[in-house]
């Protein structure tokens, strides 16, 4: 049995245990959100493609049931500090209540492997402080099944019938803050803003837009104050991030600003200046784009192809088609064009001659700039 000093010490060890894990998932949940809503947002932990903490966050997989996975993970640190205080009280001589606690980080624990199973197989890259996350989730149910052996009331099982005949005898309060947490995460969900899904205004049909010298489209001023190149791959968030912002910004300013777009698809296929093939499909996607402006529709195939996530992996030409008023055949038949793939050519050997090494990129007044455009520059 615990006497009082080890009582304190693992309460404390506790304490700090769950307040670790909350303060993890706050930084998991701010980093979401400025992934998604900030241009110039990259978190400490975007080291590599392996390990990159922005890559997990921009994954489909970040959100789980309308909500991003740290929110929850917040929601259920929250649950561990509501009811902590009820399994060190002084009443219970640190017996009540272990078992419940040991069920509950259990399954946080096995969400943890589950995550780390989808982050390996599906994600292939991982967040270093989802790890740190993992962590502590072991942890607390080693922490919980230490206590609960030292109790020696036979076992788990055991200790869950002791936990029920606990609780129904002290039901009142303990009850009531249960119900008023889960009525928080109720409410929680349901208003909780829907900030990754980055939708397009419908501005095309509004704003000048055109075909420079050498084939690119441009959408804007006409005789613009600040003309911004854009190099992209619609399978790059980065890029879909930036393009929903540019558009926005060229939809406020359409009288000085002037954005020109050019391709440059990670995929190996398409695109001779890359190694490794890193979005395959991007090169077909930018050969419908391609055809789509040969039709006078290549901000509207533009924006839609942006609005295509990643995880889909597949192309759907009826449903383009269909978003597009093209028909699913001329759509298959652009795709075996040697004309479209050499415009493709053209604009990857444009990138090239300006030294683009990767997407998004963007050249302003001759100077290139890599990742994002600089806030200075933007105002």
């Amino acid at each position: 049995m615990m006497n009082s000093k080890a009582r304190s010490f693992f309460s404390m060890a506790g304490w700090v245990l769950i307040f670790a894990g909350f303060l993890d998932a706050l930084y998991l949940s701010v980093s979401h959100y400025r992934v998604y809503t900030d241009i110039t947002y990259s978190s400490f932990c975007a080291i590599s493609k392996s390990v990159n903490c922005d890559t997990v966050s921009q994954s489909s997989f970040s959100v789980l049931f309308g909500m991003p996975v740290p929110i929850w993970g917040v929601l259920g640190y929250l649950f561990l500090i509501l009811i902590f205080p009820f399994i060190i009280h002084k009443e219970n001589i640190g017996k009540r209540l272990w078992a419940v606690f040991f069920i509950t980080v259990t399954f946080y624990s096995i969400y943890s492997l589950i995550l780390a199973f989808i982050s390996t197989f599906f994600i292939h890259s991982y967040c270093l402080m989802c790890i740190v996350s993992y962590a502590i989730n072991f942890v607390l149910v080693f922490y919980a099944y230490k206590i609960i052996k030292d109790l020696r009331e036979g076992g788990i099982l055991k200790s869950l019938h002791n936990d029920w005949v606990y609780l129904r005898s002290n039901t009142s309060r303990l009850f009531f803050m249960i119900k008023l947490f889960f009525a928080v995460v109720i409410v929680v969900w349901l208003v909780f803003p829907k900030y990754w899904h980055l939708e397009f205004r419908e501005t095309t049909s509004a704003l000048p837009s055109g075909i420079t010298e050498d084939g690119s489209h441009w959408i804007g001023a006409e005789n613009p104050d600040i003309t911004i190149i854009e190099y992209t791959d619609y399978l790059c968030f980065q890029c879909r991030k930036m393009h929903y912002y540019l558009r926005e910004l060229v939809a406020e300013h359409p009288h000085k600003i002037r954005l020109i777009h050019r391709h440059f698809p990670l995929d190996i296929e398409f695109n001779f200046a890359i190694k490794e093939n890193l979005h395959s499909g991007a090169g077909k996607m930018a050969m419908l784009a391609i055809y789509a402006g040969l039709k006078n529709k290549f901000w509207e195939m533009n924006d839609l192809l942006f609005q295509i996530h990643p995880s889909k992996g597949s192309i759907d030409l009826n449903e383009i088609a269909v978003k597009i008023d093209l028909k699913p055949e001329e759509l298959a038949w652009a795709l075996e064009q040697k004309e479209i793939r050499l415009h493709l050519k053209r604009d990857v050997a444009l990138a090239v001659k300006a030294g683009v090494t990767g997407t998004p990129s963007y050249i302003i007044n001759d100077n290139l700039y890599l990742g994002t455009i600089p806030l200075d520059i933007l105002k």
